[in-house]
């Protein structure tokens, strides 16, 4: 397999970058923070990206999308990384569009996937209930009573889902808490009755929501997938969502490493650049082994990915442990080798050990995927 971009993906990726450079400075994200805006992202930058054809990269033709990969996917967001750019590219494009093509009906997909093609409508997958990711412990439960089913439960950490125009909720309609086997995924429209939403701020400005479900009724036909079987759904979408936010997180860590060498260059001290110190030299050179490490399991991931290949799990969940592993380096060695400055304000290398933080809990942290992956290979 070739880790090496193909021509068009190299188009894709000059493209972003050039867009990206021109648009999305992090002072963007100061803006946000301070602002707290209501749709917890720039609404024009979004609309943007929609025409640029971003938002139908995963999306086959038939529903509005372009048709290509994870790829193409993954280098867009790499480049969306590298400049911190809050976004519900996530939780639109990544979970709530990809569970809706992965189990979805025709009609749902018909309905929806254009409008998210567009930038015309945002979802949020409405899942994780307990403070770390643990897809199976959901307590949420669903009775269904004639033609319909009533949703009662709560949930937290959805991405995203403070101004999502639609749920897909994740709810227990047989077993237990933490019985893969009974799970059923449901669109929830964001409005509905009984529905409430708790808008928060992440560390690092993007924004999330806590969800109280009391008697939310939905007709029979918002079931996504087969009742009992949502995690034959979910299982690949976590997988294939884990790569992508690693692929951002490698844009992230590619940014502050670069960032810093430049710092180390410029500096002086002692009458000397600090870049010359044999000490961080070779900090940076071990920086410098982590981010090409990460950078090749990664693309490895968004291949397998788009080959169909049978060990996408076992690359996914070793590609979200590398990339936390490496991101939390990143952000950790870009604030100590700008030394005092790299914790004002005014120097943006800090806003990255943030974005380090809450991308390595997202999707499950390095222990979690290091466990996944031992499971998976019956160690």
């Amino acid at each position: 397999m070739s880790l090496i971009l193909s021509e068009e993906q190299e188009l894709v990726r000059d493209s972003a970058r050039d867009f990206v450079s021109e648009q999305c400075a992090i002072d963007g994200l100061r803006q946000l923070r301070d602002q707290r805006d209501e749709l917890g992202h720039d609404a024009a930058l979004w609309k943007q990206m929609a025409e640029l054809g971003w938002l139908g990269i995963p999306f086959p033709e038939a529903y509005g999308g372009a048709g290509l990969g994870h790829a193409e996917l993954g280098v867009v967001l790499e480049e969306l990384g590298r400049r911190l750019v809050v976004s519900p590219f996530l939780s639109t494009v990544v979970l709530g569009g990809g569970a809706l093509l992965a189990g979805g009906s025709d009609s749902q997909k018909q309905e929806i996937l254009p409008e998210v093609c567009e930038g015309r409508m945002l979802l949020a997958l409405a899942a994780q209930e307990t403070p770390r990711h643990d897809p199976y412990a959901i307590e949420t439960r669903a009775m269904q009573l004639g033609d319909e089913f009533v949703l009662s439960g709560a949930k937290t950490l959805v991405v995203d889902g403070a101004a999502a125009d639609r749920l897909i909720v994740a709810a227990r309609t047989s077993g237990e808490s933490g019985d893969r086997h009974g799970l059923t995924l449901f669109l929830v429209d964001g409005n509905a009755d009984g529905l409430s939403r708790k808008r928060t701020f992440l560390i690092d400005s993007r924004s999330a929501a806590n969800l109280e479900l009391v008697d939310v009724r939905v007709a029979a036909d918002a079931v996504v997938g087969e009742v009992d079987r949502a995690a034959d759904v979910l299982d690949g979408v976590y997988d294939r969502a884990a790569v992508a936010l690693s692929a951002e997180m490698l844009g992230g860590i590619q940014e502050s490493f670069d960032r810093t060498v430049a710092y180390l260059k410029e500096r002086e001290q002692f009458g000397a650049k600090i870049g010359s110190f044999q000490g961080l030299k070779h900090r940076a050179a071990r920086w410098f082994c982590e981010v090409e490490l990460t950078r090749s399991i990664v693309l490895q991931a968004l291949r397998a990915i788009d080959e169909g290949r049978a060990d996408v799990s076992e690359l996914a969940s070793t590609c979200k442990a590398r990339a936390s592993d490496t991101f939390r380096l990143s952000g950790e060695e870009g604030i100590q080798l700008h030394g005092g400055i790299g914790v004002t304000d005014e120097e943006d290398i800090g806003f990255f050990m943030k974005r380090a933080r809450v991308s390595e809990l997202l999707l499950g942290d390095a222990a979690f995927h290091r466990n996944r992956f031992a499971q998976l290979k019956a160690y």
